[in-house]
């Protein structure tokens, strides 16, 4: 129920932001019509929000015949988590090993494994990994998940936007205090996203991985997907020059890479040594 509120609010705030863009844009009237625009925007991440996630990835529903033992072993741990339905089964085309957990309630809810993870972890660690997700499911936390990955990306596109807007706004008094409004807004965008992400609670993790415990009867199978994963995904990292994972979208997955000071600091994700301790307790 706490995740249900926490979701509410941040629709909420995210409500308020964009009309706030909107009068900085074009006073009252573009108040209005931002307004009208976070309506639209507030249906469409919470009904449609993890069908945008899944398309941005190029994720596509697992092969029954390929994935074989991957519906099985979702559906051991699901019945286990005494859900009200099965998630759905999705395959993400990425290199990296990882995945997230997606979806509105645990009836809508959907599992998404990238190719990476598959290649690289044994079947008990895969299982590890999707019991941690379903820990997210059961929870509610893939709501509030879902909802700030579609709030990030629009915060993300509102700030390439503004400073478009305030590189060529014009050079009237007018024009030049709309471009003055449109750069602090594309300095304060990123800022609010990271905030927004940070709202997350790193403890939904370590409740997950617990979870996942539960789930599998020992930590240790996280343990070493955790480590496997954390190793192979820089290695893969640093091969393509860059992660495949929008940041916008990162807090989803059960590992978020942190390459920055910032990402330390604003990360929804423990340290791979604060999950491995916790897991071994």
């Amino acid at each position: 129920m706490f995740n249900i509120i926490k979701s509410g609010f941040l629709i909420l705030l995210m409500s308020v932001f964009l009309v706030f863009i909107g009068y900085l844009a074009g006073g009252p009237d573009g108040a209005i019509i931002f307004f009208v625009i976070s309506l639209v925007f507030n249906f469409f991440s919470y009904f449609f929000s993890d069908k945008i996630v899944l398309a941005a990835y190029r994720a596509r529903p697992a092969d029954p015949e390929q994935h074989g033992w991957l519906f099985d072993a979702l559906t051991k741990l699901a019945t286990a988590a005494e859900l009200p339905v099965v998630p759905r089964l999705y395959v993400i085309p990425i290199a990296e090993p990882n995945a997230f957990a997606t979806g509105r309630n645990p009836k809508h809810a959907v599992v998404a494994v990238t190719q990476g993870l598959l290649n690289t972890l044994s079947h008990d660690e895969v299982a590890a990994v999707i019991a941690h997700e379903l820990g997210h499911v059961k929870h509610y936390d893939i709501l509030i998940q879902t909802v700030v990955a579609a709030m990030a990306s629009a915060i993300m596109w509102i700030a390439s936007m503004t400073r478009w807007f305030g590189i060529f706004g014009g050079g009237s008094d007018r024009r030049d205090s709309g471009a003055a409004g449109w750069l602090f807004v594309a300095l304060l965008s990123p800022i609010a996203a990271m905030l927004i992400q940070a709202a997350i609670s790193r403890s939904r993790e370590y409740l997950a991985d617990d979870y996942s415990r539960k789930l599998m009867g020992s930590g240790e199978y996280l343990v070493s997907a955790l480590q496997r994963i954390s190793g192979r995904e820089e290695q893969v990292i640093e091969a393509q020059r860059g992660s495949a994972i929008s940041p916008s979208t990162a807090h989803m997955f059960i590992y978020s890479p942190k390459s920055s000071f910032l990402f330390k600091i604003f990360s929804t994700h423990p340290t791979l040594e604060e999950r491995v301790e916790n897991l071994r307790k």
